[in-house]
């Protein structure tokens, strides 16, 4: 026994999940749905909701619709709006949490920092903050989007006033009147920049590369609809199957070159022409690259803010700062106030893998090397008992989340049940099973859009792979999970047929 477990008697537990975002409550919710019971959701933060409790910047909202944007099995007739601003998608999670019995099994303001496999017990022992845990299966659910990503910026440290990441926005940070920089042109900064714009004194924005922005049309939900899906959930549900062909549809344009992303492309271009009318103006904001080989953004107001004179485009990345003057790449100066940086997240080197250890003390991290790989999206080969969920190729550019997330979370409870109900101790991916699942999302994934040359956080900027998205449709991603479900239980010892 080590020292620390001298000074802790370790909580044993059937199931350990790590994270109470979107991925940590969909499984945990399929897990006592399954009846496993003998479940701890380990959080580190003081509520539960992963990226919608984070995000509070304002303007923060989805871009897929509010009811493909939710579980199919806790389906929202009262979502108030097409696309659900970030305080109503968390009240709907904390509902979920509460409507499905997990709040006792979470144990919040619990950071876990160091998970490690015990090969002679044939458990995972987790350290926290507030004491160890023993569990025989470790499921990672700490999303991809939780760690910010900050340039660094020389001179910055020079800087007398707030700096805020767009995921640690501090409200009490008053922009009245304010000479505001806000760094980076994502999904973020296109909802906050607006936001911000209306307000400020005077916003600089600064761009490193132009994103190809489409028509949002957000609306109010009529109240006679909200009326209907309370009444009749069968309407819910044909109305997200909806939503989810419409989305499937898209993925075309991402994948072959022809007249879905000739049409995709003329759509953001031409919303670009009608909304910003200086022809100087207008090419600085005309990406170089091909559509969709970032993510595609949605927006009624962005162009518009930029057009009013409110915000002023400087179309290079900020170089570094002077105190409180600000330094582009062009040489150009600005005096701020204020810095943001919505510059988004470590996505293709998740911090948690710095804290998991597999057989023989490998770190994930180390496995992880040249770019994140799984078998099945879900299964590690060294790493026994253990899933992420949310990680590997297992994210879209074309459609919702909670799609993907629900068949991870399927897959592991099946696994699991399985795992009981066959008597096996121990599951774990081959290294040729890992390897043969990865070569086959390599080929799927060449000759696709977001290959195509672009710098963007699909890519892990080491092995130039695709690393997290899927490079299909969704519904082949269900479909493959759901092969593997049938498939003998992994195991390190034998070679298990890949199918991706």
């Amino acid at each position: 026994m080590t020292t620390a477990e001298a000074a802790y008697d370790p909580v044993t537990v059937d199931t350990i999940v790590v994270g109470a975002g979107i991925a940590g409550i969909a499984v945990t919710a399929q897990l006592l749905r399954a009846g496993s019971t003998d479940v701890l959701v380990l959080e580190r933060a003081a509520d539960i909701g992963g990226t919608w409790r984070d995000n509070i910047y304002p303007g923060v909202a989805c871009d897929i619709p509010s009811h493909l944007y939710a579980f199919s099995f806790r389906p929202n007739p009262d979502w108030s709006r097409r696309f659900s601003t970030g305080a109503e998608i968390q009240d709907y999670l904390r509902g979920v949490v509460r409507d499905e019995g997990i709040t006792p099994h979470l144990r919040l303001g619990t950071d876990v920092t160091d998970m490690t496999w015990d090969d002679h017990n044939q458990n995972w022992l987790v350290t926290t903050n507030r004491g160890m845990f023993r569990s025989r299966v470790l499921i990672l659910a700490a999303g991809r989007l939780s760690e910010p990503s900050l340039p660094a910026i020389p001179g910055l440290d020079s800087f007398s006033g707030p700096v805020m990441h767009s995921s640690t926005w501090n409200p009490d940070v008053d922009l009245s009147g304010a000479r505001v920089g806000v760094v980076g042109t994502g999904a973020s900064a296109i909802q906050l920049v607006p936001q911000v714009a209306a307000i400020a004194g005077q916003t600089t924005l600064f761009q490193r590369s132009a994103p190809y922005v489409v028509p949002r049309s957000d609306a109010l939900i009529p109240s006679a609809d909200r009326v209907r899906f309370a009444s009749d959930p069968a309407a819910v549900t044909a109305h997200r199957e909806r939503l989810f062909v419409d989305a499937e549809a898209g993925h075309t344009a991402r994948v072959t070159a022809g007249a879905e992303r000739d049409a995709l492309r003329s759509v953001a271009l031409h919303h670009l022409g009608a909304q910003v009318t200086d022809p100087e103006l207008r090419r600085q904001l005309t990406p170089d690259y091909e559509i969709g080989c970032k993510r595609v953004l949605l927006s009624d107001d962005y162009y518009p803010a930029i057009n009013s004179g409110a915000v002023t485009l400087e179309p290079s990345a900020l170089l570094a700062m002077d105190g409180n003057t600000a330094i582009a790449a062009s040489g150009h100066r600005f005096p701020v106030d204020v810095l943001v940086f919505a510059t988004g997240f470590a996505a293709t080197r998740p911090p948690f893998a710095d804290r998991v250890r597999g057989r023989d003390g490998r770190l994930l991290a180390d496995h992880w090397s040249e770019g994140m790989t799984a078998y099945a999206s879900i299964l590690v080969a060294g790493f026994p008992n253990l899933m992420v969920l949310d990680g590997p190729n297992a994210a879209l550019g074309h459609n919702s989340a909670f799609v993907m997330i629900e068949a991870q979370a399927e897959l592991a409870v099946t696994l699991l049940r399985r795992m009981t109900s066959e008597s096996v101790a121990v599951i774990e991916a081959s290294a040729e099973a890992e390897r043969h699942w990865t070569e086959q999302v390599d080929v799927a994934s060449a000759g696709s859009v977001w290959l195509s040359g672009c710098r963007s956080w699909y890519v892990d900027e080491r092995s130039g792979r695709l690393t997290l998205l899927w490079p299909g449709t969704a519904t082949n991603f269900r479909e493959a999970l759901a092969a593997v479900a049938e498939l003998p239980l992994p195991s390190s010892r034998e070679n298990v047929p890949a199918t991706a």
